[in-house]
């Protein structure tokens, strides 16, 4: 059964629903718009993949495993290294006993890797 005097007064609606109906609406638009960037989505940069996955054996431009196997330019040269794309090409692939990360960093992230590791050796790996 129907209550007809609820019907003919109804209650009011609580103070402020219509700004938390806006701002329950707004909140996704906001999510749509914003730059991927700022929330933290963008790729990474060379340097933190660097950091985050080949650091631990080449710090600084280095090699902890085998000296003579540096990311310093004249060595790179040395090995006939010439080119971001060549570094790339051994980040993906790997070479020796460095095995390659391409399935880990993916296409763009090598890319990225090597620009950033050509760009440090050409500058002497200076300390930031």
């Amino acid at each position: 059964m129907v209550n007809l005097q609820a019907l003919r007064n109804p209650q009011p609606l609580a103070p402020g629903w219509l700004a938390r109906l806006g701002l329950l609406l707004l909140i996704p638009l906001l999510l749509l718009a914003w730059p991927p960037g700022a929330l933290g989505l963008e790729a990474a940069s060379g340097a933190s993949l660097f950091e985050n996955h080949c650091s631990g054996c080449h710090l600084q431009g280095g090699n902890i495993i085998r000296r003579g196997k540096t990311l310093k330019l004249a060595a790179l040269q040395r090995q006939g290294i010439t080119s971001p794309e060549a570094v790339a090409t051994i980040a993906a692939a790997g070479v020796g006993q460095m095995g390659g990360y391409g399935d880990v960093l993916g296409a763009e992230g090598v890319e990225r890797v090597a620009a950033w590791v050509w760009q440090q050796a050409e500058a002497g790996w200076p300390r930031t």
